[in-house]
């Protein structure tokens, strides 16, 4: 059984959130991205929360300008820090050890950088499909092909990207999913519930639902260099800020035509305590495409002793 709740942090940001299992049990933490929200971990959260599969309490908030949680107007507002300290808020009100952090996409972004800065809040990090920063860095500097993948990152950025994805019902964003194979898994259905979340409230624009989630692209310098915006090319993060001494799990499916396979390349020079699995035959969307091995491989990370 899903619960949902609406959870007010201390500095005035709320988050709603899905979760399952009993409060007091350790806890697992499952961060969603762009342009998802937290309904896509509610298998996971159901499965990892029987008994048989350890008894935990999962919680998946959506991520600050997500589905209901707070959409802060000023861009600035997405940084970082801030989605740091909403995630460390949320830890500190489970009141119970954070067994580990589970994180996709833009989760994964604000999962690494908890990793970095905050490691006593988590005893193991789970990585799926969301690059290391240093690696993303590495790449979008000097990798053509990362710069032509993420080509779409400067298209999200643009002030009417809101009201350009929601055109004929959403046509870009369903063929985010689609590319490259198809996606057997995007039921009617499911567009019912992504339609729910990119809307936004009644009555507001075409789209409103998004506009938090692209103030994420536009918060962050780590995107492709084009003529008077250096964006990538201008920015340098110190090895101290990229290092995560936690045991972490990275699973990537190699056909994410977004992220490709060369951002795992190096990890362990800044995650020493690495398990990476690559995974074929898998897109970025790999969470809907194939949920049962992920939690299988998820179960098998977190029965391995610390």
């Amino acid at each position: 059984m899903i619960e949902t709740f609406a959870l007010a942090l201390p500095h005035g940001i709320t988050l709603s959130c899905r979760a399952s299992g009993a409060r007091g049990r350790p806890v697992l933490v499952f961060l969603h991205g762009f342009p998802e929200a937290a309904f896509v971990w509610d298998e996971l959260l159901a499965h990892f929360a029987r008994p048989e599969h350890g008894g935990f309490r999962c919680v998946a908030p959506n991520l600050r300008g997500f589905e209901r949680s707070s959409a802060p107007a000023e861009v600035a507002a997405y940084r970082a820090r801030h989605l740091v300290q909403d995630l460390a808020a949320l830890v500190a009100a489970e009141g119970a050890p954070l067994e580990c952090l589970v994180a996709h996409d833009w989760g994964g972004a604000v999962a690494w950088n908890l990793a970095n800065q905050l490691p006593q809040l988590t005893r193991r990090l789970a990585i799926v499909n969301s690059p290391h920063p240093g690696a993303f860095l590495r790449e979008l500097q000097s990798n053509p092909q990362q710069q032509q993948a993420s080509a779409y990152m400067n298209f999200l950025i643009r002030p009417d990207a809101e009201q350009l994805l929601a055109e004929d019902d959403y046509r870009r964003l369903w063929a985010f999913f689609t590319q490259p194979h198809g996606a057997p898994w995007l039921t009617e259905a499911v567009k019912r519930r992504y339609r729910a979340v990119w809307d936004g409230a009644p009555g507001g624009p075409p789209g409103a639902g998004l506009r938090g989630g692209c103030n994420y692209y536009r918060a962050s310098p780590l995107r492709p260099p084009r003529p008077g915006d250096p964006a990538a090319a201008a920015v340098s993060l110190p090895h101290e800020m990229l290092t995560v001494d936690l045991p972490t799990l990275v699973l990537w499916a190699m056909e994410d035509i977004a992220l490709p396979p060369s951002l795992v390349e190096g990890l362990d020079a800044w995650v020493p305590r690495l398990t990476l699995e690559r995974v074929p035959g898998a897109t970025h969307w790999i969470v809907h495409e194939r949920p049962a091995f992920v939690a299988e491989r998820l179960a098998a990370f977190l029965a391995r002793p610390l």
